[in-house]
């Protein structure tokens, strides 16, 4: 398996950078990278079960980037580890022009989300939604648990109002939770003037637009006959 990739300009770092850095700021702390035919799949956590208990909803953010050539690549790396290797390349990139290769940092084993993996094809287009529909939801959950959450609470009371909040429909958007619109605005993926294109494959939701992706995986006894 391959220890390195190589994007197709330093804009494309650029946009690997920032991606990165608006998910460092809410998930888990890793991100998977995938690369298949030409073309880099990068994969973050924002919500997912923690336990058998926990209804939280599995909520993926995804980027992709083109390669200059294909690398057999599935590792699940720091984020800030990656950021910081990224960040040496930017500052030493002086041609825009020019492929950036990124030396993969060392693997992490413990990552439970890793495990699962949203489906590349089968996608079922399912109607739109406007970008201001995401973003009131998100705005409206970042509010509720902010209210509802005191200083200094326990880990595990901060985890059941976060899974009760953001595993709420959003409203007229059937299998949508508003942790998937938490992930939209928080990812920078939404605009103003770019509704929202909704696929469906199976247990998989997926909110698409040009700035990114954010992937759902629903309960399975939540599929209707």
């Amino acid at each position: 398996m391959s220890q390195s990739f190589t994007l197709t300009d330093s804009q494309s770092l650029s946009d690997l950078i920032v991606f990165l850095s608006r998910s460092g700021r809410v998930l888990d702390g890793s991100v998977r990278l995938m690369a298949t035919e030409g073309v880099l799949a990068v994969y973050t956590a924002i919500f997912y079960p923690r336990g058998l208990l926990d209804a939280s909803p599995t909520v993926l953010g995804l980027r992709t980037f083109a390669l200059t050539e294909p690398v057999d690549l599935d590792k699940v790396v720091p984020v800030r580890s990656l950021l910081e290797r990224l960040k040496r390349l930017e500052s030493t990139t002086s041609d825009p022009t020019v492929p950036v290769t990124v030396t993969v940092p060392l693997e992490v084993n413990t990552v439970t989300w890793a495990g699962i993996s949203p489906p590349k094809g089968g996608w079922e287009p399912h109607g739109q939604t406007p970008a201001a529909n995401l973003e009131v939801a998100a705005r409206a959950g970042i509010d509720e648990v902010a209210a509802t959450v005191p200083e200094g609470v326990g880990e595990l009371i901060v985890e059941r109002v976060r899974s009760e909040v953001w595993g709420r429909q959003v409203d007229g958007l059937e299998f949508v939770p508003t942790g998937a619109g938490f992930a939209a605005f928080s990812l920078g993926f939404l605009a103003d003037d770019e509704p929202v294109q909704l696929f469906e494959s199976g247990l998989w939701t997926r909110l698409s637009t040009s700035r990114g992706h954010v992937l759902v995986r629903r309960k399975p006894w939540t599929l209707t006959a």
